[in-house]
């Protein structure tokens, strides 16, 4: 089973996808922002083109256990692209994925001035492969 990850930003959205047995994340692209109706219909075309069977999409939540403000905007992403395309999509807690991917350039013996950019299509992947080693089992 294929999964795609979406990791939505204010500038950018990062997506990833799973190989095709559903065990291991890759990134995939980078969507930049335009507006929501926009960005979902680029997302749905690669949903619909490919052979993705779900679709995770990050979402922040707080200390109360809430949907922050970002989590809030994702949430309507998610319904959006539910619209649109015939796979499930499904929230799921993108805590400190932005930062475990900058962790793991730095790991990974990147350069400083290398580093520089966009981690959102890493960030997805984080997501994706959190997914994947917990979530999976759980959904199906």
């Amino acid at each position: 089973m294929r999964v795609l990850a979406i990791d939505p930003g204010s500038k950018n959205i990062g997506l990833a996808i799973s190989d095709p047995s559903g065990t291991i994340a890759n990134p995939l692209s980078i969507v930049v922002h335009e507006s929501r109706e926009k960005d979902t219909d680029k997302i749905a075309r690669i949903v619909n083109d490919g052979d993705v069977e779900l679709v995770i999409v990050g979402c922040s939540y707080g200390e109360d256990g809430l949907p922050t403000y970002e989590g809030r905007k994702a949430q309507r992403f998610a319904m959006r692209l539910s619209q649109k395309i015939d796979v499930p999509v499904n929230l799921w807690n993108e805590e400190n994925s932005t930062q475990i991917a900058r962790d793991t350039r730095v790991a990974m013996g990147v350069n400083r001035k290398k580093r520089k950019g966009h981690l959102d299509d890493l960030a997805a992947t984080v997501i994706l492969q959190s997914f994947l080693d917990f979530g999976f089992q759980k959904v199906n």
